[in-house]
């Protein structure tokens, strides 16, 4: 991955945590990383736990930027989130599954949209 492209993607995470935080959110961990993968914010919703997903892109010309969660990247979370809880022992009531669109804009601030319990 470029220099260019982990920046967009860091900011794109910043940008997200932010608007979470903002909404009321705690944010326990932020780019968890095993073996397996990743996972870019997770955090606390009264008693759940949230498992994020932040998608960032420069332009809209491929599609909104959820639209690369595709099948594949719902089972890894899936599977990362079990084990997350599993390793941390954090007690969730509910766990839930959000998407954070980011789309940086020519002059302004981004367009943020947070999609709740997206899969």
């Amino acid at each position: 991955m470029t220099t260019q492209r982990r920046a967009i993607g860091a900011y794109g995470e910043r940008r997200a945590a932010r608007l979470l935080e903002e909404s009321g959110l705690e944010l326990l961990q932020r780019n968890w990383r095993c073996a397996e993968g990743e996972i870019d914010l997770i955090l606390r919703d009264g008693d759940d736990v949230v498992f994020c997903e932040v998608k960032t892109r420069r332009t809209a010309a491929f599609g909104p930027p959820a639209a690369a969660v595709d099948h594949r990247k719902v089972r890894r979370l899936r599977h990362l989130a079990a084990r997350w809880l599993t390793e941390s022992g954090v007690r969730a009531a509910k766990v839930r599954f959000d998407v954070v669109e980011v789309l940086p804009q020519p002059r302004g601030a981004a367009l943020v949209s947070h999609i709740r319990d997206a899969f």
